[in-house]
């Protein structure tokens, strides 16, 4: 794989798909339908999902591609591979909250190497390198050329009182149990990988997943926050979280800043 043309591919069509989600955000109305797993989907899914996915063949037609919106990619056993989740958060689009994201990635042997998280209502962008580095991009977000890049890395944890970052939409009594072991300063919430990049950038600590995600939710997220640093591992074994796993289901997961530590 080539990480430079990978970088400016999927930099650019995360932008592109974030186009077209704001457009639908941005109308008066939308159509939300329910899939067979009860989880909403709207054309904005459908919309990126279709760009998204004809610009990877295109560009990396010899490198297997999973999304959420294709269900028949999701019975491939595969270790290398593009995977894609083309609006993370679908219920925050809904409900007109901002937390959402477009989330590409790429898979090598089981690690994702590369990735690109974009929250087109937040304004914030954050991918990998060619080199595996994580940045935060600022600016104009022209689709030809980067704007600043900013290099972003974890923070060092204070132990005596760390910063967690929970799920929205998600959190539940078990997940406010692993917390309380913690000496937390403080808690915020946000959507979709969103959650990721907060760690990536050092604005938390930890964040704690105790419920059902799919790689396509994580793989993006997980790359940004490798590479600046940070690690993701499943919740009961401690081992890295990997992906190319049957069917493309998480087990729980910690994402965390090293030095945080880790309750067992």
């Amino acid at each position: 794989m080539n990480f430079t043309d990978l970088t400016a591919v999927m930099r650019r069509l995360a932008l592109e798909a974030g186009d077209r989600i704001m457009e639908i955000y941005n109308s008066p109305d939308f159509e939300v339908k329910t899939k067979s797993d009860a989880s909403p989907v709207t054309e904005a899914d459908e919309a990126a999902d279709a760009l998204i996915s004809a610009g990877l063949r295109a560009a990396f037609p010899d490198v297997a591609l999973v999304t959420e919106e294709q269900a028949a990619s999701h019975g491939q056993e595969v270790s290398t591979f593009l995977i894609v989740d083309p609006l993370d958060g679908t219920k925050e689009f809904v409900q007109r909250r901002g937390d959402f994201t477009v989330n590409i990635a790429y898979v090598e042997n089981g690690v994702p190497l590369r990735g690109v998280v974009y929250a087109p209502a937040k304004g914030r962008l954050f991918y990998t390198l060619a080199d595996g580095r994580a940045v935060e991009e600022h600016g104009a977000f022209d689709k030809t050329a980067p704007g600043t890049q900013a290099p972003i890395t974890v923070s060092t944890p204070d132990n005596r009182g760390l910063m967690v970052v929970a799920s929205k939409s998600h959190r539940d009594q078990a997940t406010d149990d692993y917390i309380g072991q913690y000496a937390v300063r403080d808690m915020t919430s946000a959507g979709s990988s969103l959650k990721f990049c907060l760690v990536a950038t050092g604005e938390a600590d930890l964040y704690p997943r105790l419920g059902r995600t799919m790689e396509w939710d994580t793989a993006a997220g997980d790359a940004v926050l490798r590479g600046a640093g940070g690690e993701v591992i499943a919740f009961d074994t401690h081992a890295p979280l990997a992906y190319g796993k049957p069917g493309f289901a998480n087990p729980f997961f910690i994402a965390y800043a090293p030095g945080v530590l880790l309750v067992k």
